[in-house]
This record gives structure tokens, sequence and C-alpha cells, in this order.
């Protein structure tokens, strides 16, 4: 089980969020990306419930294109030139990974981050290292997918 605490500080320009789940406590900055820890046991259940195709198995090369209109060279929104047709490098070879620049937090098609809500052991959790506001996901949503 988890939940999520809201503590505004006291300047109201703030806002931080407490994700807390039986065994631990760590405070973000909301919204962001989510990332898949190393508690992952491979089971698969996330990777069907995205809808941008950001989740990827272990060791598995993945491309832009999957699962969005992307193709040949693009800019992405945070600035990053790519070719949505190449092969990229997986982000783990031991478990579960999320393309953060693909990750939308589920924002534009769910209410909540659906890997997050199937994870039988919690391990889809807020990716601090990449900080996005609701109105990023939302353009990123937009850029891969169009109306």
């Amino acid at each position: 089980m988890r939940f999520w605490v809201m503590l505004i500080s006291y300047d109201d320009r703030l806002v931080f969020c407490f994700y807390i789940c039986l065994t631990k406590v760590s405070i973000t900055t909301r919204p962001m990306a989510i990332k898949i820890t190393d508690e992952c046991i491979n089971c698969g259940a996330c990777e069907p419930e995205c809808p941008n195709t950001a989740i990827y198995e272990a060791a598995a090369e993945w491309k832009y294109k999957e699962g969005t209109k992307l193709s040949g060279n693009v800019v992405l929104p945070n600035g990053h030139a790519v070719d949505a047709d190449m092969a990229q490098e997986p982000g783990s070879d031991e478990y579960y990974f999320i393309v953060a620049d693909k990750c939308t937090e589920c924002k534009g098609f769910h209410a909540e981050p659906q890997c997050a809500a199937v994870c039988p052991v919690d391990c889809c959790v807020p990716d601090d290292e990449h900080q996005e506001t609701e109105e990023v996901l939302l353009a990123k949503q937009q850029f891969m997918h169009g109306s």
C-alpha cells in the first residue's frame, strides 16, 4: 500500500510530496517521470499498461517511435535531437525500465500512472532525476501522440 501526502511550504512556492510505502519514505517534487527500482521482480505487469510504450523488459533495445507517432529525426521537447527509428541501448539489463523521455505519468490518458497502479511490489516510483511539471508532461504526450 502506498500514500501521497502533500506539504506546501510556508511561502507557498514549493510543493513537496511524501511518497510513503510500508518500508520507505522519500521526498520529491511532483510531478515527474516514473522509474522502476531494482526491487522489480520482472513480472511484466507494468509493460502493457503504459500508453506511451515507455516501459521495456530488461536488456531490451527500444525506439522512440514504438507506441508513438514519431518517425525519423525529431527534436524532443527537452531539446535533444534523436532518430526515432534507431534502436537505443537498454536502460537496465537486470529488470524492467522506463524511458524517461517517453514517460508522461499517463497524463492525457489516465488519472494516475498505470504502472504504479498495477505493480505488485510497488517498485514504480517517481524519478527525482526527471522532474517535470504537469504542463510539460501533457506537452510531451501531445508531441508523441498528437490530437
